[in-house]
């Protein structure tokens, strides 16, 4: 089969269980938490912990969560991502072929290689579709796909897109999804990312430290580190948005323990509260799609919590999801990547 187009562009997200089913969430979580990226400790330590203790534990409490976040579309991940796909084609033409797979679960990585690679494409761009990089996200996405690759001769030219945490048009699109709330009707705002693992952070940093601290400047010495890009971001829809510092509090969410990232969105929420605070206004800026994070552990979960410390009302923004804005930032993230493909190969 020949391809209508060279050039393919692969988009990939985390992924989602087929059903919220106790079996299916089994089998999702079996292959997440296994991967070396996601938990980086030695095997047999990672096989124990993960299927005889974290797994048994967490299954029957994240069936339930799902079952809140399950719409009659499905996952809600799944659902936008494909979406995003469909509307980027749309926008991309016969330029290129736009494509979209899940790190875990349907539909995987492999099977779209697969047929990536059977409609003869020429040029291949893959972008995990994470804003922030992380080697538990990103780079487990790049690492599957470099496995996949070096097994076969596929003949295509590979590029990645590794990160776009301050891609103008990624920040003007959270910019408009925030818009469409009245700020001052807020006590504060809060800008919440997914946490990682302190020894995450300490894998990028080594025994070196920041030249300056990340939560006030982006250090070009540790361009990779998570947390700098996260603060990077949440500073550049600050300016977007005309936020003074004192307006908005950066903050990290599904810890599992205390050395993760900080400070926590769950800590921060009480915070507020203790002062008096009655609305809070989420971002979740890390979330190019709305999912479990999202609408169950912000918009539900902290709800919840923060009734019962004496607050009224978390309002989540919403993801950036099939938004116009989004759509159209992408399809120029894209654009101008492909383009500095060319450009690069004529060169040589």
């Amino acid at each position: 089969m020949s391809p209508q187009t060279d050039q393919a562009i692969l988009l990939v997200n985390l992924g989602s269980p087929d059903k919220a089913k106790v079996p299916s969430v089994y089998v999702y979580l079996t292959q997440f938490l296994n991967d070396p990226k996601v938990i980086d400790i030695p095997l047999l330590a990672r096989l124990l912990l993960v299927n005889l203790i974290i797994i048994p534990v967490r299954v029957f409490g994240s069936t339930k969560a799902y079952q809140k976040l399950w719409t009659d579309k499905g996952s809600p991940l799944i659902y936008y991502t494909r979406k995003q796909a469909e509307l980027i084609q749309h926008k991309m033409g016969e330029d290129a072929q736009v494509y979209w797979a899940m790190r875990y679960r349907k539909p995987s990585i492999a099977s779209v290689m697969k047929t990536i690679k059977a409609n003869g494409h020429k040029k291949l761009l893959i972008v995990p579709m994470f804003p922030q990089f992380a080697d538990a996200t990103n780079g487990s996405v790049m690492a599957e796909c470099e496995r996949l690759l070096h097994s076969s001769d596929h003949g295509m030219e590979i590029e990645y897109i590794e990160d776009f945490f301050d891609d103008p048009g990624y920040i003007q699109a959270l910019a408009t999804q925030g818009r469409k709330f009245d700020f001052s009707e807020y006590d504060h705002i809060l800008m919440s990312y997914h946490g990682l693992p302190l020894r995450h952070l300490e894998k990028v940093h080594g025994e070196r430290s920041c030249e300056a601290p990340c939560t006030i400047a982006q250090c070009q010495q540790f361009r990779k580190c998570y947390q700098g890009q996260c603060y990077s971001t949440s500073r550049a829809l600050a300016k977007e948005l005309g936020l003074k510092e004192d307006q908005y509090t950066v903050c990290f969410q599904s810890r599992l323990d205390k050395k993760w990232t900080k400070p926590f969105a769950d800590k921060e929420i009480k915070r507020w509260a203790e002062k008096g605070a009655k609305k809070l206004l989420v971002f979740s800026p890390a979330f190019v799609a709305d999912c479990l994070e999202t609408i169950v552990e912000i918009g539900d979960e902290y709800q919840e919590e923060f009734e019962e410390m004496g607050g009224e009302k978390i309002q989540l923004v919403p993801g950036l999801n099939d938004s116009e804005d989004w759509i159209s930032a992408m399809e120029r993230l894209l654009r101008a990547k492909l383009t500095s493909q060319t450009i690069e190969a004529a060169a040589h």
